[in-house]
């Protein structure tokens, strides 16, 4: 057990291997190592939550039928990645994160400044970038509570010891209890640091969500009023916090001065913004960020492109 206790990360490896590689069950697994087939399963999600154990999984699909050039030009976006679409949610995240840690890699230059917001997707995202050139990494959303164990402190330390350049993190939560503590937060040197460096952007990697249940981290972290009076403002999209409505407006709820977090504006002004979304239930919310302008490269799965496009999925 001592053993267990001083590597993790090695025993998540030793156990992604038995299972996946090796063919063993759950139970003979939980036998070799002294614990539980719940606690098995529970390691095995976390192995591939980690990054440790990544599986691709290739099926029939329409992806090949969607032409993502074509789509691209429908959107207004510059370039558009596809993904295909699992059954696994963790799965699912894991391919689209593949997807933006290649973008990233590919488009991050020396020098430049990269501001990376947070997301369960970009967090798996910033554990497949293998390496960056030399560049300035700023965090672009405060911290949200999470049942996971990974934070956009974490994610964004990551990546600067990647790139061996300066870390700008953003001490702060994502959102407070009312615009009077926002305020004061934004006075503290560290945080304005921060969010002062989001005007100087080259680059930013963003998820977008829908403003409503189960399809936004904030949605979940503010009370029902304050969902349903960002709905009645038109809110349709959310982005670090940032409410938008279908015509590709800021909504200016109670919720956008708690809110810290780099701005629609900020965005706006950043030569290349790489968004990442998941499942057609978001379409809506994709065509609100690319109506605001913070979208140039988009990162989407199959079935979302395909409620984007018009076409039913296969």
């Amino acid at each position: 057990m001592t053993a267990i206790e001083s590597d993790h990360e090695g025993l998540l490896a030793l156990i992604g291997k038995d299972y996946y590689l090796d063919n063993l069950s759950k139970v003979q697994i939980a036998s070799r190592y002294g614990i539980s087939r719940f606690q098995v399963a529970r390691l095995l999600d976390e192995a591939r939550a980690e990054g440790i154990v990544h599986i691709e999984v290739r099926f029939p699909g329409n992806l090949d039928s969607i032409d993502s050039r074509a789509l691209a030009e429908q959107l207004g976006v510059q370039k558009l990645v596809l993904t295909r679409t699992l059954n696994d949610d963790v799965l699912q995240r894991d391919l689209l994160a593949q997807a933006v840690a290649t973008e990233l890699m590919r488009n991050t230059k020396a020098g430049m400044t990269v501001g990376v917001s947070w997301s369960r997707t970009l967090d798996m995202a910033a554990r497949h970038v293998t390496g960056l050139p030399r560049c300035e990494i700023v965090q672009l959303a405060g911290a949200l509570p999470s049942s996971g164990n990974s934070n956009p402190l974490e994610l964004v330390q990551r990546l600067g010891r990647v790139s061996n350049g300066t870390v700008w993190p953003l001490w702060a939560p994502l959102v407070v209890d009312s615009a009077r503590t926002a305020a004061g937060l934004r006075q503290q040197v560290e945080i304005s640091t921060a969010l002062t460096k989001a005007n100087s952007l080259d680059l930013a990697a963003i998820a977008i969500g829908a403003w409503g249940p189960g399809l936004s981290t904030v949605w979940d972290r503010v009370d029902n009023e304050v969902r349903q009076n960002a709905l009645a403002a038109g809110a349709v999209a959310e982005c670090s916090g940032r409410l938008i409505s279908a015509e590709g407006r800021p909504v200016r709820s109670e919720l956008d001065p708690r809110v810290l977090a780099v701005t629609l504006e900020q965005l706006k002004r950043t030569p290349t913004v790489l968004a990442v979304a998941q499942g057609a239930a978001r379409a809506p919310a994709v065509r609100a960020a690319i109506a605001a302008g913070v979208v140039s490269t988009l990162v989407i799965d199959e079935s979302l492109a395909s409620a984007l496009s018009g076409k039913p999925a296969a």
